[in-house]
């Protein structure tokens, strides 16, 4: 698979200079170094009729010399971390490959070549973009974004600010919105940014010192590849999530967190438990629009120990409001108090176990008419599990990812199989599904269990 052709796509923006890494920078790099890979967000999708490679061209220059976080590069110099390097302009390549009859799967094949390339900070810029092509006729793109520019939320702002481009003559529309990484790591030096870093770490240690040292007490045996995957679909569960979304007046994200948190408790035996979950950041001032890296993963600490499951919802939510207040941080400083509140406690503490639900509906009221109970329990015969990829590099304890999907949502859960066994991976997927179905079908008997 080689590319047919390479163009050399020029940009020039506004801007240039050194600063320290952003707080979101900062947590992004010393993630690949722990993990020894480069996360990457972005994909691949069908482009529409009449689009040409100049077209495509013209984007990739159009969004390189727009936007900051896309022109940074890591300046590397001795052992302590690196800073961010912004260059006003430079050359970007776009690669072309022909179209060979099946443009999804050739895709979908640049794509995994692009994730496994490794990728030089200090060198590399962190964008990767391709076209599948006949001809001139662009068909298919492939489009890759590193996490140390831009995470989820921000490639939904690059998005939709590709409505100021002006696509014949790639000129720009309007002036650039949301705070621009720079500018960022300045501000977070300011008064105000230390005044929510300082409470932060406030909220942060009054729950370290008070959760249990370990999400799961029992060691096991890992297996010989330790880290496990399972990716659960299930149509029924994105029904009745809708029903006691609407019941508990919550998001459709909370009940699921409810959830996974009963049946951690069930599985761990130990009710309260802590979860870092992903908080985007962008409901701060200036955020909103900002083409960057903004996620930090705040900490929600629930007690499960309710006699309804609705009980628990409410404790959810509770806890997310908290953890979304508290997750605005310097990651190096939250590193130590973890290390510190540990050797206080004479224990390593363990704060990864992790929720991320990636659907952007999940915050939203459930629209149009609720399933009935039939249209739920008619949907459970259509759930699905399937194994994953398993692995030896380094991972959470357990993370649990949420997509939406045609049929309902999938539930991906990897797990550290010296905490989590394959049983166990199964059962919490699955007990997902029968505690929100039966919260949804008979809230007499949604109990949440109490564990022991």
């Amino acid at each position: 698979m080689h590319a047919t052709q390479r163009i050399t796509v020029p940009f020039d923006g506004e801007g240039d200079g050194v600063e320290e890494l952003t707080w979101g920078q900062f947590a992004a790099w010393r993630s690949m170094l722990i993990v020894k890979a480069t996360e990457w967000t972005g994909g691949t999708m069908p482009l529409d009729a009449g689009t040409t490679v100049r077209d495509i061209a013209t984007l990739l220059g159009f969004i390189m010399s727009r936007h900051q976080s896309l022109r940074t590069r890591l300046l590397i110099d001795g052992d302590g971390p690196p800073k961010q390097q912004l260059v006003r302009g430079g050359e970007v390549t776009l690669e072309v490959y022909r179209d060979d009859g099946d443009p999804e799967r050739l895709a979908a094949a640049v794509r995994a070549r692009y994730e496994a390339t490794h990728w030089d900070p200090a060198t590399d810029w962190p964008v990767r973009m391709a076209v599948i092509a006949d001809g001139d006729r662009a068909v298919h793109l492939v489009a890759l974004y590193c996490h140390m520019a831009i995470d989820g939320y921000g490639f939904e702002a690059l998005v939709a600010d590709l409505a100021n481009l002006e696509p014949v003559t790639g000129r720009q529309l309007a002036p650039v919105d949301g705070i621009q990484p720079l500018e960022l790591a300045r501000a977070q030096r300011g008064r105000s940014a230390r005044r929510q870093h300082e409470a932060s770490q406030r909220y942060w240690d009054r729950h370290l010192r008070s959760i249990e040292p370990r999400r799961f007490a029992e060691a096991l045996v890992p297996q010989d590849e330790r880290w496990w995957e399972a990716t659960f679909t299930t149509p029924a569960t994105a029904l009745a999530l809708a029903a006691v979304a609407d019941r508990t007046k919550v998001h459709t994200g909370t009940v699921l967190l409810a959830a996974y948190a009963v049946m951690l408790g069930r599985l761990s035996g130990q009710p309260v438990g802590a979860f870092r979950i992903v908080v985007s950041n962008r409901f701060r001032p200036g955020f909103a629009a900002s083409v960057s890296n903004l996620a930090q993963a705040g900490l929600a600490v629930i007690d499960t120990a309710a006699d309804t499951f609705d009980e628990v919802v409410a404790r959810a939510w509770n806890s997310q409001l908290a953890a979304g207040m508290h997750a605005y941080y310097h990651p190096s400083d939250l590193w130590a108090l973890v290390d510190q509140v540990g050797a206080e406690r004479d224990t390593e503490l363990d704060t990864l176990c992790y929720f991320n639900d990636r659907r952007r509906s999940a915050a939203q009221a459930p629209a149009g008419a609720l399933p009935t109970p039939r249209q739920i329990s008619d949907a459970l015969p259509r759930s699905s599990l399937r194994w994953g990829p398993r692995s030896n590099e380094f991972d959470a304890t357990c993370y649990l990812h949420v997509d939406a999907v045609a049929d309902g949502i999938e539930l991906t859960w990897r797990v550290d199989t010296a905490s989590v066994s394959p049983a166990m991976l199964e059962t919490c997927l699955r007990g997902i599904e029968s505690l929100v179905v039966t919260a949804a079908l008979d809230r007499a008997t949604a109990v949440a269990g109490r564990t022991g």
